[in-house]
């Protein structure tokens, strides 16, 4: 539990936007290209992706409740229904996921600003450098406090959202429905082309737990975030949709299939080429968005590890504004590392590579959240009539990770499986250091 007064601490409209930041990225801004190749089915698969976040989203809203104040959102609820091995290895792997996606974050930016500044496309030192310096940047802004880092987040917000709204609002104006036939263009059984569109949506939604992580450092935890919470899914759900179905109604699939920038070229049909240009822009202020939101979370998550003796000690400090600096500066190095390690790759091959590398570590606590949420309740020994909605909600969560999870690629899950079980010797060394002090 944090110390901070309320005044330093984040409040409703500060935590829902740390929950839109982090979920809106860049990617939304190519995922309807990603998309097109299956037609008009696709929107089923945003629908039944948005159904299983939601689901995600009512689960941490409910354990956000039963925990109260604790932070770090998913460890926190393994630790306390399963126990200290258990909630260190989500810890671990919850860490690292989030350093991971800050440097396929990273990359994202500078890809959207060298539409705006070219010489970041061609040369890799440039582009590095800006990447990392966007980092470095941001670790200041975090270091700062979470209040600081929370209006740096509802700015960057509100400015990524216009972009989109735009074209959602404008593109209707252009609105062809041929564009959607025919309604499944992959030429694959259709449960096959739904499953296969949810799967790829699902990775849209990583981040909605974003609010339960610092929250000993958000005003009334048991009230604001389960707010914050579902109210940044759905809003972020309601944009998923309607920008898709948008981009794609202005689009002919075949175009919009081999469309390096889906929402430039939607906006260059509302406005002309300035518009181009306003997209990008809104393109790189998403990801630079998103960059500090999961920031704030790098340092949270090892401080709410070492407040229960399950990381090094030396990640539960904070400075002078209360934040848990240790974790930020550890996170954001080992990125910065991550990123010059595939500084001979393109951006393309680095920002796919980070993204194999972070989405087992990313599902994993989720799947294990839903099984928290299940344990914790039947501790509970709640009365039968509230058994139905618990089991619909908490199975469902936790059936849709089991769908992501496998969605996910055999890639994915052995090197993430890897990196999981790297923590074992690390969580012994803890428990043997520990014991002899």
């Amino acid at each position: 539990m944090s110390d901070q007064g309320d005044g330093k601490k984040m409040g409703l409209w500060m935590s829902t936007s740390l929950v839109v930041g982090n979920m809106i990225g860049a990617g939304i801004f190519l995922i309807p290209a990603t998309l097109a190749a299956f037609g008009g089915i696709s929107i089923l698969g945003w629908i039944a992706s948005a159904i299983g976040a939601l689901l995600l989203a009512r689960v941490f809203s409910k354990l956000s409740t039963l925990v109260g104040s604790k932070s770090g959102g998913p460890y926190a609820y393994t630790q306390l229904a399963f126990g200290d091995f258990m909630g260190f290895l989500i810890a671990w792997g919850y860490w690292i996921s989030i350093w991971v996606s800050i440097a396929a974050i990273a990359i994202a930016f500078v890809s959207a600003m060298s539409i705006l500044f070219p010489i970041l496309g061609e040369n890799r030192i440039w582009a590095v450098l800006a990447g990392l310096g966007a980092v470095w940047f941001l670790v200041w802004v975090n270091s700062r406090g979470v209040r600081d880092s929370g209006r740096m987040q509802l700015t960057t917000t509100l400015l990524k959202i216009v972009p989109i709204l735009i074209v959602t609002v404008g593109g209707f104006f252009f609105f062809d429905i041929n564009n959607f036939i025919p309604f499944n263009a992959s030429g694959d059984n259709p449960m096959v082309a739904l499953a296969t569109t949810a799967t790829l949506t699902l990775f849209a939604f990583l981040g909605m737990e974003s609010a339960s992580v610092p929250a000993g450092n958000i005003k009334d935890p048991e009230k604001t975030i389960p707010k914050a919470t579902m109210l940044g899914t759905l809003f972020v759900t309601v944009v998923y949709i309607f920008s898709t179905i948008a981009v794609m109604g202005m689009i002919p699939m075949d175009e919009l299939a081999v469309s390096a920038a889906p929402f430039a070229d939607a906006m260059g049909i509302i406005t002309g080429d300035w518009g181009r240009d306003l997209v990008a822009a809104g393109a790189a202020i998403s990801a630079f968005g998103a960059l500090n939101g999961w920031i704030l979370l790098v340092g949270q998550v090892p401080k709410a590890t070492a407040d229960d003796k399950l990381f090094p000690l030396f990640f539960s400090r904070v400075n002078k504004h209360g934040t848990p600096f240790m974790g930020i500066i550890v996170g954001s190095i080992l990125t910065s590392l991550l990123m010059l390690m595939n500084f001979s790759d393109g951006l393309v091959e680095q920002f796919r590579f980070m993204i194999l590398l972070g989405t087992f570590c990313a599902l994993v606590p989720y799947l294990f959240s839903a099984s928290a949420y299940l344990m914790l309740v039947t501790r509970r020994r709640l009365t039968r009539s509230l058994w139905w909605p618990i089991i619909f909600v908490g199975g469902g969560a936790f059936l849709y990770t089991i769908w992501g999870l496998f969605g996910a690629g055999e890639t994915s899950v052995f090197y993430g499986f890897i990196l999981m079980m790297c923590g074992i010797p690390f969580y012994v060394w803890i428990k043997w250091k520990n014991r002899k002090e």
